[in-house]
């Protein structure tokens, strides 16, 4: 078989080139690791580099509440959320009790382009890595014979620092002085975070 350096299949890019249906497929490595994909049925696919010998995704529905392919690959945002809705409550309680630990794993995301009987035209080609700060949950509000729905998320990074980790944006006068009482060094912190230009002592 002749090694070929190319990235994206040949027919992959041809069929990009007019109408096409796209397959978008996530991959999350929990134990045991998350196989979906964003369409109806269970399709059995390698993901290149990552699963060589295949496995099998599961269908996730229609494509919903995943962020911008864009916005993920030319890097214009460091966090993003990966959501699924419309879950029942007792199912989606049942879902958080039983997923295995997230926080810190990587999370892969790639496509391929589908073919006419909606079957994927090639591996997986790999687009996107994260790594998997936390899961989340909302409850839409309802109205009168509404049923109650949830949304579940899961919170993904571009870079080191996971979102549920608070960063130090802001290091103010009493976190200084809980170290350093008699240090004034952070007085003026909160004024400069409302925006107003604090005095600065004048060194001789």
């Amino acid at each position: 078989m002749a090694y070929s350096a190319q990235y994206v299949p040949a027919a992959v890019i041809e069929e990009m080139r007019g109408s096409h249906q796209l397959g978008v497929f996530l991959r999350i490595d929990t134990d045991p690791a998350l196989h979906m994909w964003f369409g109806v049925n269970d399709v059995p696919i390698g993901f290149d580099g990552i699963d060589p010998d295949g496995t099998v995704y599961l269908g996730g529905g229609r494509l919903i509440g995943v962020p911008s392919l864009e916005v993920l690959v030319n890097g214009t945002s460091d966090a993003v959320d990966f959501s699924v809705s419309g879950i029942d409550p007792a199912t989606g309680a049942a879902m958080l009790d039983s997923i295995p630990a997230v926080r810190g794993k990587l999370v892969q995301v790639g496509l391929t382009t589908l073919d006419q009987y909606y079957q994927p035209m090639s591996n997986i080609i790999p687009i996107w890595t994260g790594i998997a700060s936390h899961p989340k949950e909302a409850r839409a509000p309802i109205r009168e014979g509404e049923s109650a729905t949830l949304s579940l998320s899961l919170a993904v990074v571009a870079g080191e620092n996971t979102r549920s980790r608070p960063a130090k944006v802001l290091w103010s006068d009493a976190m200084q002085r809980s170290l350093y009482p008699t240090d004034a060094f952070c007085d003026g912190t909160g004024r400069l975070a409302r925006g107003i230009q604090p005095k600065w002592p004048v060194f001789s």
